[in-house]
C-alpha cells in the first residue's frame, strides 16, 4: 500500500500535530509510514530551510521561490520517490501548494511560472491526498502570542491574507484530492475527521489492488 498524504495551511493550523496523530494511527494499524516537512527531510533541505525561515534574511521573492524548489527538488529525488517506491505511507507537512499560496498568492508572483517550477522540482509528483486545515486570521495571531515567529508567520496581515485566498482557490481548485478541515475544532475531533476520510481512501486503494 503507497499513498503520498499532505497537509497544508497557514502557520500555526495545527498541521504538525495532525501528521503525528495520523502517522501513529497508520503505523498502530500495520502500514509503513515516514513523515517529512518541507522545506526539509535531507541534510541540504534543512539548511535551506533554516535560510528560508531565518526572520532577518530578507530574500528576493523569486530567490525565496528558487530556494524552495531546490529544497523540493532534494527531499522529492532522494527521499519522497524512493519510499513510495517500497510501497511506503508518506505523510508531508506542506508541499507545492503551499508554494503557490505563500508565493503566488502572498508575494504575488506569476502562477502559472510557480507551477511549472513545482512540476519540474517534484519531478511530476502530486499528493494523493490533502488535508487543508483552515484557520482565521485572528486564531493564527493568538496562537502566534506564545511562541517566536519565524519570517513568514511575522508578515503583514494583507500578506498573510493573500495566503489564505490562495489555499481556500487551492481547496477549490484541486477539490478531487483536497479535504478542507475546520483547523479552530478541538484536535481530538480534527484527527476523527482525518481517519475517517483516511480509512476510506485506503479502502478504494485495497479495492483498485484486489
Amino acid at each position: 500500500m503507497t499513498m503520498f498524504i499532505t497537509f497544508e495551511g497557514i502557520d500555526l493550523a495545527g498541521k504538525s500535530t495532525q501528521v503525528q496523530l495520523l502517522s501513529e494511527y497508520l503505523m498502530k494499524k500495520g502500514y509503513r509510514v515516514v513523515t517529512l516537512r518541507e522545506p526539509g527531510g535531507t541534510e541540504v533541505s534543512e539548511k535551506i530551510r533554516s535560510i528560508l525561515l531565518e526572520p532577518e534574511n530578507q530574500l528576493n521573492p523569486f530567490s525565496e521561490l528558487f530556494l524552495f524548489e531546490a529544497a523540493r527538488s532534494e527531499i522529492v529525488s532522494k527521499v519522497i520517490k524512493p519510499l513510495l517506491q517500497q510501497g511506503t505511507l508518506v505523510i508531508c507537512d506542506r508541499f507545492w501548494d503551499s508554494t503557490i499560496a505563500y508565493q503566488g498568492y502572498g508575494r504575488q508572483l506569476p502562477i502559472d511560472f510557480i507551477e511549472k517550477c513545482n512540476y519540474y522540482a517534484s519531478e511530476g509528483l502530486e499528493p494523493d491526498l490533502t488535508f487543508f486545515l483552515d484557520i482565521s486570521l485572528d486564531a493564527m495571531f493568538q496562537r502566534m502570542e506564545v511562541k517566536s515567529a519565524d519570517r513568514f508567520e511575522s508578515e503583514n496581515r494583507d500578506f498573510l491574507s493573500r495566503v489564505m485566498d490562495g489555499f481556500r482557490e487551492l481547496a477549490k481548485r484541486y477539490n478531487y484530492r483536497t479535504y478542507i478541515i475546520n483547523g479552530a475544532d478541538s484536535i481530538e475531533n480534527i484527527h476523527k475527521q482525518i481517519v475517517e476520510i483516511i480509512e476510506n481512501k485506503l479502502s478504494e486503494k485495497d479495492g483498485e489492488t484486489t
